[in-house]
């Protein structure tokens, strides 16, 4: 069973930064991983359209009750209970009630179950496992050419879902219930990128495939498709609430964890295993130390680092024990130019945010190294 890591009294998530692309829950979202100790980064790469202004719900609705389908089934609790509602605004809500209380309703699972007998009305059946997989291989079991069926959406795509009831004989209609659309404001979202090819950014989470998709439209009408995918794929941690939303993200072959339940509590719960077990520790002059994020832990004590002191910082702990030259630490620094006396400043303000000056070493007209000590490691691990 994992476990969250926690060095001495240092939050798991402690001088990580993650990046939160959601715009439902978002707040929820970013106050679970502060209280672990993580920077938030928010980018929301979508926007929903409000029901009472979406037309296409609308007309889909009007139809419906006009032409009522023979079954409907109900994905999402939020959903079925927002198009319950938006119709309520337009004056339909008594006449598609009428309609659903006469078709076989057939819900995802009991959260949807419950906003199905909050309308007054009743399902015809419902999986415990709350798996769309089960609907359908009920309903084929069933059979279904020529069957009307209404699939209510919530804006995630359902794989396979529509495409296996069409294929069967059925006249499946979408009812569009919280469609998604790119942001109306692009700049958050184009900082999270720009942070994402930096590799400031430790992990970004995704809690909908329409959001992950989004996220890489926005990339390619940059040209940054590629550098994008790239950190994805090394450095920067794709964290999916569940295996749908992780569609979009591994079509193009990105790696992404996901937590066992497909909740925000455990999606945090899981980078606040993934993110420090990322981290190696390293022992160095008789100190622990681990080189995170935007902070390093030494002997369990957090300990932020300036940015230019976090790139010599990692260039060092890539080779712990092995001299690195100030030309290669002048590459590591961000914007630092041709001036290696650069070097010497990032590296003094380094040594004082350490709190340990001794971890690093200066070997004259050579560079700098961490006072790496293998055999403290080897006791360490024995232990």
């Amino acid at each position: 069973m994992h476990t969250e890591h926690d060095t001495g009294g240092v939050k798991p998530l402690a001088g990580f930064t993650v990046g939160v692309t959601a715009a439902r829950r978002a707040e929820e979202l970013g106050t679970l991983l502060q209280r672990r100790g993580a920077v938030v980064q928010h980018a929301p790469a979508i926007r929903i359209v409000p029901l009472p202004d979406d037309t296409e719900l609308l007309a889909m609705t009007k139809q419906l009750i006009d032409q009522p389908p023979q079954i409907v089934v109900a994905t999402t609790a939020i959903g079925f209970r927002g198009w319950v509602e938006a119709a309520d605004g337009w004056g339909l809500g008594d006449a598609l009630l009428r309609r659903l209380s006469g078709v076989r309703l057939l819900a995802r699972g009991p959260k949807v179950r419950g906003a199905i007998r909050a309308a007054g009305l009743t399902e015809e059946w419902s999986p415990a496992s709350e798996s769309m997989a089960e609907v359908l291989d009920r309903l084929l079991e069933e059979g279904v050419d020529g069957c009307r069926l209404a699939l209510q959406l919530h804006g995630e795509p359902l794989p396979g879902f529509t495409e296996a009831l069409r294929a069967a004989g059925a006249q499946v209609v979408g009812v569009p219930v919280y469609r998604w659309m790119p942001p109306e404001d692009i700049a958050p979202v184009d900082r999270l990128l720009d942070a994402v090819v930096a590799r400031s950014l430790d992990a970004v989470t995704f809690t909908s495939a329409p959001a992950a998709a989004s996220l890489l439209t926005r990339a390619s009408d940059r040209g940054l498709t590629g550098e994008v995918l790239d950190a994805l794929r090394t450095d920067v941690l794709a964290a999916c609430v569940g295996p749908v939303t992780a569609l979009p993200l591994e079509r193009h072959e990105v790696p992404t964890v996901q937590p066992e339940r497909f909740r925000l509590g455990p999606l945090v719960q899981l980078l606040a295993v993934e993110l420090p077990g990322r981290v190696r520790p390293l022992h160095v002059a008789g100190h622990r130390l681990e080189v995170r994020g935007h902070a390093a832990v030494v002997d369990g004590e957090l300990r932020p680092v300036p940015p230019a002191g976090m790139a010599l910082l990692r260039s060092l702990s890539r080779r712990p024990g092995w001299v690195v030259s100030r030309a290669d630490l002048l590459r590591a620094l961000p914007g630092a130019g041709r001036d290696e006396h650069a070097v010497e400043t990032a590296m003094t303000r380094l040594r004082t945010a350490l709190g340990r000056p001794r971890l690093i070493q200066t070997v004259v007209k050579r560079g700098y190294r961490l006072a790496h000590d293998p055999s403290s490691e080897t006791k360490y691990a024995q232990a």
